[in-house]
């Protein structure tokens, strides 16, 4: 995707309409799936679906030789975040997230996984951190607002 359809996109999240901003969120998801084009799309699902039929570790092995023969390759690190938090693996998850988002600094899905992955492990100031970045993004997002706060009572 282009800086400039980049650009137009992150501002349409801002927007007041919800349609425009789910037409804008629909756009990236749909981008970064398909950031290797369609057969990276379809190992993406092939994860998930051995993910959802009870296999993570075929799951893990296979978004692994994704992220091995195309570590480029962002979504496959975000979906790897996904499988580790899924498997409570915090501390994996947390890395994989932070690989997601030094590809793609804009990844609201990653960030708001970096901060369920920090608040899983105690690190509510980390989680505030980064749900706070990913409603820069995306601030119309009613969930990081209330796992802002929910962080922010168990601080406190």
């Amino acid at each position: 995707m282009d800086s400039d359809r980049v650009d137009r996109l992150l501002e349409d999240l801002k927007q007041p309409d919800a349609e425009v901003r789910d037409h804008a969120t629909s756009l990236f998801w749909h981008a970064w799936f398909h950031q290797k084009g369609v057969y990276g799309a379809q190992q993406l699902m092939e994860a998930q679906t051995l993910l959802e039929s009870g296999e993570p570790s075929q799951a893990e092995a296979l978004l692994n030789d994704i992220v091995e023969a195309q570590p480029d390759f962002a979504e496959a690190w975000n979906r790897l975040a996904v499988l580790h938090y899924t498997q409570r693996e915090y501390w994996r998850a947390i890395a994989a997230c932070q690989k997601a988002i030094a590809l793609v600094p804009y990844h609201f899905g990653a960030l708001h996984g970096l901060g369920l992955s920090h608040s899983a492990v105690g690190n509510y100031t980390a989680a505030i951190q980064s749900f706070r970045r990913a409603l820069t993004i995306q601030p119309y997002s009613l969930v990081n607002q209330r796992l802002i706060l929910e962080c922010t009572a168990k601080l406190g």
